[in-house]
């Protein structure tokens, strides 16, 4: 909901429905209504995914931080593909437009970021990544105390 309010605040107020002009390239008001709401709710989606939706996941966060950034890159391809496809060739209203992008986007997402990002690792897994952090605490380790013997 807040993506959807942000996108029509942004579209109709601060936009005026009008195409924005920057030094680089020319927007149309819905792809940078896209882009107002995408900032605010990146971060705000990842917060709230790590601590309320997927709390149970057993990867490190800047792993986490990481899947969540590919996987919204593909989120923006997709919004863009179905805004654009729904406004230009389907002639819907953006608004309408942006709710149904939205639809598609979030049930890929939440998919997605239940299996991909957010996973939880079953024991095996769990162990295997154990392993792989001592191993790396140990090359570190050597190298710090190489180093020092210099």
């Amino acid at each position: 909901m807040l993506d959807i309010t942000l996108f029509y605040l942004s579209y109709h107020f601060l936009f005026k429905e009008q195409v924005v002009h920057t030094p680089v390239i020319s927007l149309q008001p819905y792809t940078a209504a896209f882009m107002v709401s995408f900032s605010i709710t990146f971060p705000l989606g990842f917060y709230m995914s790590r601590t309320i939706v997927f709390p149970g996941s057993t990867l490190r966060g800047r792993i986490q931080l990481f899947r969540y950034f590919m996987m919204v890159l593909i989120c923006i391809g997709l919004n863009y593909i179905f805004i654009k496809l729904f406004v230009e060739q389907c002639h819907l209203y953006p608004t309408v437009a942006k709710i149904l992008t939205t639809f598609i986007v979030v049930a890929f997402s939440f998919v997605t970021q239940k299996n991909f990002t957010f996973k939880v690792e079953s024991q095996e897994e769990e162990a295997l990544l154990e392993a792989e952090t001592v191993v790396e605490a140990e090359a570190l380790q050597k190298e710090e105390m190489e180093g020092s013997r210099k």
